[in-house]
């Protein structure tokens, strides 16, 4: 079984155990305002990034590793070129946690919904669905989780360590999600939400 944390690449030299990063900013408008940030970053967080972009593609990889540049998310990584051999880094990406569809759906382990359809994406956050008022027993999570029940398994997420299951919402469960909107505390997001057009769940459930 995979193991997640930054030891879990020790017996893989001659892969590095680290790797100095320049980490920056590729959100619009931050080049200029954000400054560089070098880390000695652990191999497999590295790679984890890598993955997040290519997959476990070991040729793919391999071409990242040597060219030393990655955008990932909103971040641009930059590194001195790595040089591994095609069996060296095969070891390392087997190291990675691979998909699982038969996996089922643990709702009581996720721990991101994000709200999904015609031009809608809104992450919500688990602890912002639960209970905020003394003594109330129902809340907007167990609306999120009710209507999630039959999620299908999507893939596994690299960057979130997470598997990613979707499930898509009939006009029955859209009203009762709609229904317990109520519940959430940031009014903001909850009048979002109510006028969003969403049709689908898509739920994180870390690994």
């Amino acid at each position: 079984m995979p193991i997640h944390g930054p030891d879990r690449y020790t017996d893989l030299m001659p892969a590095p155990a680290s790797v100095r990063v320049k980490l920056s900013s590729e959100a619009a408008g931050a080049i200029s305002i954000t400054p560089v940030v070098v880390r000695d970053l652990p191999f497999c967080e590295l790679l984890e990034e890598i993955a997040a972009v290519c997959g476990k593609d070991v040729v793919r990889a391999a071409e990242t590793l040597r060219r030393g540049n990655l955008v990932s998310g909103a971040t641009r990584f930059r590194w001195q070129s790595v040089e591994l051999t095609t069996a060296e880094l095969s070891t390392a990406l087997a190291f990675l946690p691979d998909p699982e569809p038969a996996r089922p759906f643990a709702a009581a382990r996720c721990t991101q919904a994000v709200f999904a359809g015609p031009g809608v994406l809104i992450p919500f956050e688990r602890g912002a669905g639960l209970a905020h008022r003394l003594f109330q027993r129902a809340t907007f999570w167990d609306a999120l989780m009710q209507a999630s029940a039959e999620a299908v398994y999507v893939t596994y997420r690299y960057r979130e360590r997470a598997d990613l299951y979707r499930a898509s919402l009939s006009l029955e469960y859209r009203a009762l999600v709609r229904a317990a909107l109520p519940l959430v505390k940031n009014r903001a997001l909850a009048r979002r939400l109510m006028a969003a057009p969403f049709d689908c769940l898509n739920l994180l459930v870390p690994r």
